[in-house]
């Protein structure tokens, strides 16, 4: 858990003598390897666990051989199974952890100027002893609480403008909101935020030659968040501990990373500290959602435990 102070609000995140302005550092202090994930104390999960009424299980996770052929230049994951005398193992090879449904470690992206999160620079990224940032701080905690999704493609698709998944449609924190009001849910400090764009689905039907492009192009169109500094404040003042999407990259594609303003990475994880899921499958999950009315529920995830690891597969259920 983090500190007790007060929490300021985006546009108080000044900066100071080793922080930047728009940077949480100073608020998390500058040990911290775990960021929003803190913000989910005992009574979170307390609370969380309360809305669990019906039993249902929802599995997040997408199928490990998803996309296929794989995105933003990795390799196709490689199964194969060896025999002895008593059995089978499994053989993993080209198996990239943030290939499919994944998490985001606070040392996966580095800010052009003010480096990772809490200011670290690459020589302490090593995944060796003593590396810094690496997902098995959150492995080690676990990651549980209250999630509320926010089914946008519902959403927009019932006031006529559905959302273009292929297309570089960004969408705004107004839309956001909308959702919320419409859907009747309101978020609380510590809440993970769950985002269905419906870019899986979408994925799901495309031919090959549609995933092919999207394979070879390093700067493909892909429907998600604006990535205007809005979003990051939003995100922020609502004191969210994670938020995730069904689509690559959270925020919408193609980006640059060569500015401030044309990635919001670099604002939600190394300047905030934001956890951060992408290509979670959300589909079921949300058509429960819609029969019941409920969008809120117990969220469960255990990364990776991998010593300097930079992201993880989420290994996440939602249960109601």
């Amino acid at each position: 858990m983090h500190s007790s102070q007060a929490r300021p609000s985006y546009d108080e995140l000044r900066g100071d003598d080793r922080s930047p302005p728009g940077s949480s550092w100073p608020f998390y202090g500058q040990a911290d390897q775990i960021g929003s994930i803190g913000l989910l104390d005992a009574d979170c999960v307390i609370r969380a666990a309360s809305l669990v009424t019906k039993g249902a299980v929802f599995s997040l996770n997408w199928s490990l051989d998803l996309p296929d052929p794989a995105l933003f230049g990795r390799k196709r994951l490689k199964h194969s199974i060896c025999f002895d005398h008593a059995g089978a193992d499994d053989i993993y090879d080209d198996f990239f952890p943030q290939s499919s449904t994944q998490w985001d470690s606070l040392g996966h992206i580095r800010h052009p100027v003010h480096g990772y999160y809490q200011g670290h620079q690459e020589a302490s990224i090593t995944g060796r002893e003593g590396s810094r940032l690496g997902i098995e701080h959150w492995a080690e905690r676990g990651i549980a609480g209250r999630f509320v999704l926010a089914d946008l493609e519902r959403f927009r698709r019932a006031l006529g403008r559905p959302i273009r998944p292929g297309d570089s449609d960004a969408i705004t924190i107004h839309d956001l909101e909308a959702c919320l009001r419409s859907q009747e849910t309101k978020l609380l400090p510590g809440d993970i935020l769950l985002l269905r764009f419906g870019w899986v689905h979408w994925y799901e039907q495309a031919d090959r030659e549609t995933r092919n492009a999207l394979a070879d192009s390093e700067d493909f169109a892909a429907c998600g968040l604006s990535r205007s500094e809005e979003t990051a404040r939003w995100i922020w003042n609502k004191s969210l501990s994670a938020v995730a999407g069904d689509n690559p990259a959270l925020e919408v594609q193609p980006f640059d990373t060569t500015t401030t303003e044309g990635f919001l990475h670099y604002r939600l994880i190394p300047l905030l500290g934001t956890a951060i899921g992408e290509m979670f499958a959300l589909d079921a999950l949300a058509r429960d959602c819609e029969q019941d009315g409920r969008y809120e529920g117990l969220f469960v995830s255990a990364p990776l435990n991998k010593l300097g690891g930079v992201g993880s597969p989420a290994n996440a259920l939602a249960l109601k």
